[in-house]
């Protein structure tokens, strides 16, 4: 059992890495790719990506884990499309108006909306740990919302609204997967990818969206590819060992690894603001991770 704990931490903390990936290469490329065209061919990227993956699997007949899919879990399957339809769009158009730094902080807001919804309808127990780490994450993120916090200047931020409003989104998607966790993953980011990329490339072609140049097509469903579909993919196998709330937990270093790719690549200023919601969010993650260990042990 302790293998398979330290296995499914692993592949949290992978999944973690990618996705990390995923924000301040997005913010490059919506100067040349319109918002909810990205959010479609990052789903497509990920679902054709792991498709041929799971094609060369099936070819070389090693087993693949996981059952098939039932009729009763046909709702989560359709809460788990539609959410990613509507959770990447609105972190394109949040990107589009804030920081990537403060994007990807934004992000660990998932971290609290996965686990409160996991309490409300899932029944999974949530620590004082967990708790005070809800707390904070919360607190940092209503201080990234606003523009600037010093000179008790409060101008809200839109984009953070939208980054905040994507982050709930995947945390009731998180839930909707946890539920699929036991099934065959390829299948499950199959159909993550494709529908949901489908699904946004109707909702960009009916805004008036055109495709980008072949060029940042290929770009950005290769960066759909590693940030969305491999990191689903070691996402859904954690889940199934850890559960939503500690998968999640695990989760909290994206945040992280993503503000700092952004500072060393797009060259984001650091404002006293950020930094002092920084180190809260820290404390937040450092929180949710103690929390997870303990219970490990």
């Amino acid at each position: 059992m302790e293998a398979h704990q330290t296995r499914a931490t692993g592949f949290a903390i992978l999944a973690a890495v990618l996705y990390a990936i995923n924000i301040p290469a997005s913010k490059a490329l919506l100067a040349k790719v319109e918002p909810m065209m990205m959010a479609s061919l990052l789903y497509l990227g990920a679902g054709i990506g792991i498709g041929i993956l799971y094609l060369a699997q099936k070819r070389s007949r090693v087993p693949v884990e996981g059952r098939p899919l039932t009729r009763q879990e046909f709702p989560y399957v359709l809460g788990m499309i539609i959410l990613d339809i509507i959770a990447p769009i609105l972190l394109m158009f949040g990107l589009r108006n804030t920081s990537a730094a403060n994007a990807s902080l934004l992000n660990n807001f998932e971290i609290a909306a996965t686990s409160l919804i996991a309490l409300v309808f899932f029944r999974e127990k949530i620590s004082k740990n967990l708790w005070a780490a809800i707390g904070l994450v919360t607190l940092a993120s209503i201080l990234l919302s606003f523009k600037d916090i010093t000179n008790l200047h409060f101008e809200f931020s839109w984009g953070a609204l939208l980054v905040l409003l994507a982050a709930v989104a995947w945390g009731f998607e998180n839930n909707c997967t946890r539920m699929l966790s036991g099934n065959n993953t390829f299948v499950i980011v199959i159909l993550k990818g494709l529908f949901s990329g489908l699904g946004s490339l109707i909702v960009a072609k009916v805004n008036g969206e055109s495709l980008p140049a072949l060029a940042y097509i290929f770009i950005v469903l290769i960066l759909g590819f590693f940030a969305y579909g491999l990191s689903i993919f070691f996402y859904i196998k954690a889940q199934h060992t850890l559960g939503a709330a500690k998968t999640a937990a695990w989760y909290a270093i994206a945040p992280f690894v993503g503000a700092l790719l952004s500072f060393v690549f797009l060259h984001e200023a650091l404002t006293p603001g950020y930094l002092v919601a920084l180190l809260i969010m820290l404390a937040g993650s450092a929180l949710v991770v103690r929390d997870t260990m303990v219970q490990e042990k």
